[in-house]
């Protein structure tokens, strides 16, 4: 059987997207694609998928009955309706993160697809499929004892004029969100910012660096830093302090060079080359679980305790040092 997916939004991520479901994995082709600009859909459906339907909203794609499974990758304020929308339709989704752009919309996620009764939507989370975290977590897991702390950076370096300090949260610190979740199988109890020196490419409206303190359940102090105009490349670092031993995050696989008279390695600085190899996995994924008519991975649930965890982060932004109070309702049997 050949899963049959909609598109919605044909931007850099949705275009790669349709690229890989194309080119790359098997057992799903792309049959519909829509987008607020119809060219840049028809650019995609010349370039990658001729033969696909070009709707002109993404609700009619959803309810069209070639379309067996949907992936939402338009900006982030349209993902509550549309994925709401293809749960109603009883269709597996792939949505790119943010689940929703409030902690009560992706609530909302999580209410429909409980009463659906079973999983349909899977988030865009794909550091838990990256090589370099599944290995850190089978060590974290069996090797080094109970996590104490986590110790972490996400640097990029540079970013536009329009990246703003909440952005440092919701736009950066979202995927160490998610992937400490996952990595320690804990939940956060609370969050504190603090603001060191801003550096000299920072601006009026953006603090850079900060350091976000997050506290789990179970104990556990994750201290992570978030610096976006670091200038020397993009860099993602993670270090968990176990009872008994320390395991860190692999560097991407690099030659080292003697040249020059310098010792090198060559350092990324793009996002994309770093995870490129976790979409094709994560994709790979939803295709496996939604031609069973379910999803896998990152759930609904994972989406809203991001938003939740990402909102008092933010809180915290705005009261430098003070403790914030973490709380969410009981998860839903679901998602257990």
């Amino acid at each position: 059987m050949t899963l049959k997916i909609g598109v919605i939004g044909t931007g850099m991520i949705g275009r790669d997207h349709t690229r890989r479901l194309q080119q790359v994995l098997a057992g799903a082709k792309v049959v519909a694609l829509s987008d607020v600009n119809m060219d840049s859909a028809r650019a995609v459906q010349a370039d990658l998928c001729p033969d696909a339907q070009v709707f002109a909203t993404g609700q009619e794609l959803i309810a069209s009955p070639d379309v067996d499974a949907v992936l939402v990758c338009s900006w982030g304020a349209t993902h509550e309706e549309y994925v709401l929308a293809a749960i109603a339709a009883g269709k597996p989704c792939f949505c790119e993160k943010p689940l929703a752009t409030t902690a009560e919309g992706a609530k909302r996620i999580v209410d429909a697809e409980v009463a659906h009764g079973s999983r349909l939507v899977q988030v865009g989370f794909m550091r838990r499929y990256d090589a370099g975290y599944v290995a850190l977590k089978n060590v974290v897991d069996t090797q080094i004892g109970a996590p104490i702390m986590v110790h972490a950076a996400h640097r990029n370096p540079s970013v536009p004029e329009q990246y703003v300090t909440p952005m440092a949260i919701h736009d950066t610190l979202i995927h160490e969100i998610d992937v400490f979740r996952w990595l320690l199988d804990d939940d956060y109890v609370s969050a504190r910012v603090t603001f060191p020196r801003s550096c000299a490419a920072s601006h009026a409206k953006l603090r850079d660096p900060q350091i976000v303190t997050l506290k789990t359940a179970k104990g556990t102090v994750i201290n992570t830093e978030i610096y976006v105009n670091c200038k020397y490349g993009y860099d993602i670092q993670c270090q968990v302090v176990g009872e008994e031993g320390i395991a860190s995050l692999p560097e991407p696989m690099a030659i080292t060079k003697r040249l020059n008279a310098t010792l090198q390695n060559e350092i990324l600085t793009d996002w994309k080359d770093r995870f490129v190899a976790s979409y094709d996995v994560e994709l790979n994924d939803f295709i496996k679980a939604a031609t069973a008519g379910t999803a896998a991975g990152p759930s609904s649930w994972d989406g809203y305790m991001a938003a939740v965890t990402s909102d008092a982060c933010v809180a915290a932004q705005d009261a430098e040092g003070t403790l914030i109070d973490i709380t969410y309702p009981a998860r839903p049997a679901l998602y257990n």
